[in-house]
């Protein structure tokens, strides 16, 4: 016959005995239920979304600077711009970034790839794809999703801007990338042909305008030749002074001639020829000098018509260098002022995830929980401290 066996207990056994539950679920029920609720719980639910659910996305980045040829000169946009206090190259790298963020931009984008699919790939998580369950799938819906997925900023002591693409493909990220510097390589043509079409446009009208006025002074000139029959009237009014002069000369000397021979003898038949000949000679002086001035087809008017339409001809012909040497001076401005986009770092085919930061993004929920938490308590406990008193 087996004899019982017995046990002894001591007071500290019977003690350690008494409570069997895990130390865990002691301290869980001695959690006040609103710090479950307002800390614990979010958290673990943050936490099974970045740890189990979010999508990863994968960033593009790229670096460009917009300049011109001559920094020292104002380019075309920033000098409209200047009088707000910034520089031309900022300003002219800020119309970019605009651009690249804009429903233009995007509209660009649609004309050559799927955006739309490329923000919203087969398997992506509800909360960061496009569309989010509350997002609009209209253009406008569309434009704003497509800017949560593209940031581009300016660093002023580098003079370089950053594009940043998102994407949850590493290709989707560096082809957006790549086509919306494209596009902004546009914008900056486009800036240059409205230069073009500025000043140097405003140029070239003046040369067409100067030359028809050059062609029509030169037309008139010409008119005024064949009708009257001369090359240049003043040439031909030198040319009838000299003749005049020499007639005059002539017959200088021939009454010198004629005073000698009727102090020697006053009956020689040759001072009636004398005589003919000066008479002769003297009307030929009258009618050289009536073709000089005092008749209507006299060459002092025509000198006078003529020399205005040749100075017409000349300040056309000046005017014309003038508008030719500002066409010059206005090309060459242009070109200097040009403006460039150049890629200083091209869009990159990313290797990892930059997105999201799941850890930092559990502990900066779970920090800012415990501190909204922890606020609230003070003050709860402030109202009823204060009640009570």
């Amino acid at each position: 016959m087996n004899k019982p066996i017995l046990k002894y207990h001591g007071p500290g056994d019977f003690a350690a005995s008494s409570d069997t539950t895990p130390r865990w679920r002691r301290t869980l029920g001695r959690t006040p239920l609103s710090f479950l609720l307002v800390v614990i719980a979010p958290t673990i639910l943050v936490a099974i979304y970045y740890l189990l659910v979010a999508s990863p996305q994968y960033t593009s980045e790229a670096r460009f600077v917009v300049r011109s040829k001559t920094q020292e000169q104002p380019s075309s946009l920033g000098v409209a711009l200047q009088g707000v206090g910034l520089s031309s190259n900022q300003t002219d790298a800020y119309a970019v970034h605009e651009y690249i963020r804009s429903r233009n931009a995007l509209d660009d984008l649609r004309g050559k790839l799927d955006v739309r699919a490329m923000l919203g790939r087969p398997g992506v998580d509800a909360l960061s794809r496009y569309p989010r369950p509350w997002e609009s799938e209209s253009p406008d819906g569309l434009h704003d999703g497509f800017r949560r997925f593209v940031t581009v900023g300016y660093d002023s002591s580098t003079g370089l801007s950053t594009l940043r693409v998102r994407a949850f493909r590493p290709q989707d990220a560096q082809t957006l990338a790549d086509a919306l510097l494209d596009g902004g390589e546009r914008l900056v043509n486009q800036l240059n042909t409205r230069a073009d079409q500025g000043a140097v446009a405003d140029a070239r009208r003046n040369v067409a305008d100067a030359e028809a006025r050059l062609t029509a002074a030169q037309v008139r000139l010409t008119t005024f030749r064949n009708r009257e029959g001369l090359l240049d009237p003043s040439k031909a009014a030198v040319e009838n002074l000299q003749l005049i002069g020499n007639l005059r000369g002539t017959v200088a000397n021939l009454r010198a001639e004629r005073s000698q021979l009727a102090s020697e003898a006053p009956q020689s038949p040759q001072l009636t020829a004398l005589d003919s000949r000066i008479a002769a000679f003297e009307r030929q002086i009258a009618a050289e000098q009536s073709k000089m001035a005092g008749t209507a087809d006299s060459l002092a008017p025509k000198l006078e018509t003529y020399e205005a339409l040749a100075l017409d001809r000349e300040y056309a012909d000046k005017a014309l260098a003038s508008a030719r040497a500002l066409l010059d001076r206005s090309e060459s401005d242009a070109r200097s002022q040009r403006l460039y986009l150049e890629r200083v770092v091209r869009p990159n085919l990313p290797t990892d995830a930059s997105q999201p930061k799941r850890l930092l993004a559990i502990l900066t929920v779970f920090l800012s929980l415990l501190v909204l938490y922890a606020t609230a308590y003070l003050v709860v406990a402030g109202l009823r401290e204060h009640s009570q008193g």
